[in-house]
């Protein structure tokens, strides 16, 4: 049994026990070295800038308003949490990392925000409460779940969205064919420095520890899955290298 914490603006509070049955993937363990690293975290948001303003403006012209209810699964640092939570009723944030959920609560610390609540788990761990959500977003976290859990936690997140309701999906997904990945993968570490010019920046072996040792799955994979969760893709873009996709989808 695990005991999930629940962390909103103005502090702390539990919620009961879940089953966590021994079949299950371990999340914690599954989250990627780098976000259990206060030092990554803590530079996190000058390696990695989300473009969560003009994700806020997306959601608005898709239909988020005053009214919404707004979960972000995989939360990191927030920078999606706090962008959309001037513009919306309630957000919950959603992270397995104590770390990451550490760094967005000192944060709402200093913000003028009582929308917020943090959730420590996972896609597969996370114990929904409350109203249906109008929004789910993720961005660049279900990359962590290996393809059989990928599929479980897309259906959790139909579960978690009213009928009509949106998933922003954005995420490192190949679209090359499998014959063209060692060319395609090597362009892409290529591109990336062999040693940092400062901090916050990625390198090389950012991208090769990524591609080794996390989940990244195909477009042509990934995007039935979707489908079979009870979604229906309105558009997809893909990157010009074919390593990243963004999704707009709507629950049927």
């Amino acid at each position: 049994m695990v005991l999930l914490e629940v962390r909103d603006a103005r502090g702390m509070r539990a919620i009961p026990p879940m089953s966590n049955p021994a079949w299950r993937l371990d999340e914690v363990a599954s989250a990627g070295r780098e976000n259990l690293d206060a030092v990554h975290v803590a530079l996190y948001d000058q390696k990695e800038d989300s473009g969560a303003r003009a994700e806020v403006a997306l959601m608005l012209r898709l239909g988020l308003d005053e009214r919404s209810t707004v979960f972000d699964l995989g939360a990191g640092t927030g920078q999606f949490t706090l962008a959309v939570a001037e513009q919306c009723r309630r957000v919950v944030a959603v992270d397995v990392s104590s770390v990451m959920l550490a760094r967005l609560q000192d944060k709402l610390a200093t913000a003028t925000l009582s929308n917020v609540e943090l959730v420590a788990a996972g896609f597969l761990s996370y114990e929904h409460q409350g109203a249906l959500a109008d929004v789910v977003y993720t961005r660049w976290a279900l990359h962590h779940l290996p393809d059989f859990w990928k599929a479980l936690a897309l259906a959790r997140m139909r579960s978690v969205l009213r009928p009509g309701g949106l998933l922003r999906l954005s995420d490192i997904v190949y679209s090359f064919d499998a014959l063209d990945a060692a060319a395609r993968l090597e362009q892409w570490c290529s591109s990336l420095p062999t040693v940092a010019a400062s901090e916050g920046e990625w390198t090389r072996a950012d991208i090769e520890e990524h591609v080794r040792d996390e989940h990244s799955t195909f477009t042509w994979l990934l995007e039935p899955m979707i489908e079979r969760a009870g979604f229906r893709i309105e558009d997809r873009s893909v990157s010009a290298d074919q390593v990243f996709a963004d999704y707009i989808a709507r629950a049927v």
